[in-house]
This record gives structure tokens, sequence and C-alpha cells, in this order.
């Protein structure tokens, strides 16, 4: 193997991510052509093809599969000698993207951003609340929090907390329509559910846990739509009980029989370990729920009549 530059190797990370080269350079902030060379001065360096160049874009070869781990564990490594010496020169500064589901980082979150950066000024934040998962291994989040624990990657999983679900619907949707007291009642009412190709997350099938013949007439790709929508007369919808508590017109239905809990894990690349504001970061979530409490969460009215 002739000698090769990082630089070429962050070029291939890039195109591999980007799936283009104009965007890829874009990002980069070089010319398509400087980026071009890059590629071809890596492919002479390792002595191989790692893209098929295809009008639809760059597709990695064989090759260049076999490269991306090892690419990305120097990037790695540079990452994180470069963040201790910036940690240890600077204090706790630099930025920090938490990537969250929408209804976590918009309700829970977001109200933390001002304590956060109350103890630390210098930290820039930024809070990426989406329905989605986030790769950490592609730089997408520093911080994530899922619905489920990953069971591969180098990823170090802490559970944050529980959160209970229950059936709800609105007074004036049930006065229309009738009221639910079983849960055959559902077949005849108009149900909120999710876009299911766009569920991100196989415990959002919420409707297919109460029974596998409920299918909803009324699909929405994220919670805080759905809850809005319900809150309004569109249905009956499974919901959160943090979010529902919010909206006074709403109603749980069955909460005997309708009870469901799912969980928010925090997530952080086995990288990120020796980065001073990441743990940061990650350790005052926790401490923030803690100090919230179990409540916010979960229904203790609920509870009580369970």
């Amino acid at each position: 193997m002739r000698k090769f530059d990082w630089d070429d190797l962050q070029a291939f990370l890039a195109v591999v991510r980007a799936g283009r080269l104009t965007v890829a350079a874009r990002k980069l902030g070089v010319d398509h052509s400087t980026l071009s060379r890059r590629i071809a001065g890596l492919e002479q360096a390792i002595g191989a093809t790692l893209f098929d160049r295809r009008s639809a874009g760059y597709a990695l070869t064989a090759e260049g599969e076999r490269l991306v781990p090892d690419a990305e564990a120097m990037e790695s490594l540079a990452i994180r000698i470069r963040s201790r010496q910036d940690d240890a020169a600077q204090g706790l500064a630099g930025s920090v993207r938490i990537g969250t589901p929408e209804a976590w980082g918009t309700y829970f979150m977001a109200r933390e951003l001002r304590e956060l950066v109350r103890l630390h000024p210098e930290l820039e934040v930024e809070l990426v609340a989406n329905p989605r998962m986030f790769s950490l291994s592609k730089r997408e989040a520093d911080i994530a929090v899922s619905m489920t624990r990953p069971e591969q990657g180098r990823l170090i999983a802490r559970r944050l907390n529980d959160y209970e679900l229950g059936l709800y619907a609105a007074r004036a949707y049930l006065d229309e329509h009738g009221p639910v007291v079983g849960r055959r009642d559902l077949e005849r009412h108009r149900l909120v559910g999710y876009i299911e190709d766009l569920r991100w997350s196989p415990e959002l099938d919420y409707l297919g846990e109460i029974s596998s013949s409920l299918t909803p007439q009324i699909r929405i790709s994220n919670v805080i739509s759905q809850v809005q929508a319900v809150a309004a007369g569109v249905g009956v919808g499974v919901l959160p009980c943090f979010l529902a508590r919010r909206e006074p017109g709403l109603i749980r239905l069955l909460p005997d029989e309708i009870r469901m809990t799912r969980a928010y894990w925090l997530l952080t690349h086995a990288d990120a370990r020796d980065l001073l504001r990441v743990q940061v970061v990650a350790d005052f979530i926790v401490s923030r729920l803690a100090a919230l409490g179990e409540d916010f969460w979960m229904d203790a009215r609920g509870r009580a009549n369970g």
C-alpha cells in the first residue's frame, strides 16, 4: 500500500454518507473536482476501486464496504484526541448534538436547556427532536434517546425512564359516536394511529398490541400531531399519558384493560467515553430526569383506578 493522506479517508467517508460527490463536496467545503481527485488518490494508494460511479450516485464496491469500519475507527480516534485537547484547553466547551424522539425532546429536553446552558455557558447544544433513529457511528448525534435498547454496535445504553400509554378520545367525539365500554367497541370507532411504513420503532405498534383486527383510519407520522387530532375529536388513539394530560378535553378509556408501558434509553458511542462534554450532558439528563420524578411520565390516577 502506498502512503495515503488522512484527508482522503475523510473524503471517502463524506462520499459514503452523502451518496453523491457534489453533496459530499458541499459538506466538506471543497469543489467536486478536488473531492474526486482525493477519492482517486485513495484508490490508487490502496490499490482498489472503492466506488462504482453511477448516474444516480456513488455506490460502494466490496473493497469500499470493507474500508468503511476502519475509516470510521480512525475518524473516532481523531475526534477523541481533538476533543480531549479541546476539553483540557477550554474547559467544558464545544458542541453536543442530542437526537431524541419528538415528544421527549419537546416536552422534556427543550425545557431543560435553560438549566444546562446556565451551568455550562460555553457549551453549544443542538437538539434534534425528530421521529427517527439516530446513528451515532455516522455522527448524526453525540447523544441519542431511543425507545429500544440496541442489540449491536459499540454503544453504551442507559435506561432513562419508563412511561405509560393509554387509550384516549375527546369528550365531543364520544358524545357524537357513542361510548367505549369494551375492547370490541373499538371496531366500530374511527381510530388514529401511525403510518405503518413510517413507524421508526416496532415499539410504536400500539393498536396491534390491543387487537390484530384494529386498523387506523387516520394515520399520522408523529405523536404530537396524533395528540392534537384526538383532542380535536378526529377519533380514538393510544397516546402517552404525559402528553394526553396536557389536553383537558381528553378522556382516558378502559384504563383497567388497556395500559401500556414503554421505556426511553440514553445512548452514547463507546468512543465518546473520554469526551468530557458528552459525558457531562449525559449525566445532566439522567440527574434531571431523576429530579422530575416518575409521576411526570406515568398516570398516577390510572394506577390508582387499576
